[in-house]
């Protein structure tokens, strides 16, 4: 009679157990990276979201305070320039797309519709924000300033 089904299962030689440990490590680091760009992502969603707000709703000093700190430095506001968006009203804001620029940016492309508070003359005004992850700040910021409602006038 045969004891060949009596035997215990052979154990799992040390090799194949290394390649499970470097197996489950290397899927722990690809879900924690994702996790980070994930979370970057939900950063700059709540960002774009709190720069829409203020645009929309006349805030361009709390919208300036998104822009990039170098870009401000660069090109700094003066209380004439704020002073020009109090003319006019922003009654849309839309969103038209988002790509990833060079650099790790992303440009979301927008629609701007703004009344004039004095003509009381509508006009669209095409926009493409730029943002930049800070990773110092961990925040993202915007490059491209404020927009120009008044290109071409």
């Amino acid at each position: 009679m045969s004891t060949a089904h009596l035997r215990s299962p052979r154990p799992m030689s040390t090799s194949w157990w290394g390649l499970l440990a470097l197996l489950v490590l290397a899927l722990g680091v690809v879900a924690t990276a994702d996790a980070g760009k994930r979370s970057e992502r939900n950063r700059l969603d709540r960002i774009q979201y709190d720069w829409s707000a203020a645009v929309r709703w006349g805030d361009f000093e709390g919208a300036w305070n998104l822009v990039d700190p170098e870009v401000r430095k660069a090109r700094p506001m003066t209380d004439l320039d704020f002073s020009r968006y109090q003319q006019v009203q922003v009654s849309a804001y839309r969103t038209l797309g988002s790509s990833d620029g060079p650099d790790g940016t992303v440009l979301r492309e927008v629609r701007i519709e703004v009344i004039n508070r004095h003509t009381l003359s509508q006009r669209e005004v095409r926009y493409t924000e730029v943002w930049r992850y800070d990773r110092e700040a961990k925040t993202w910021w915007n490059t491209a300033g404020l927009p120009d409602f008044w290109a071409g006038q």
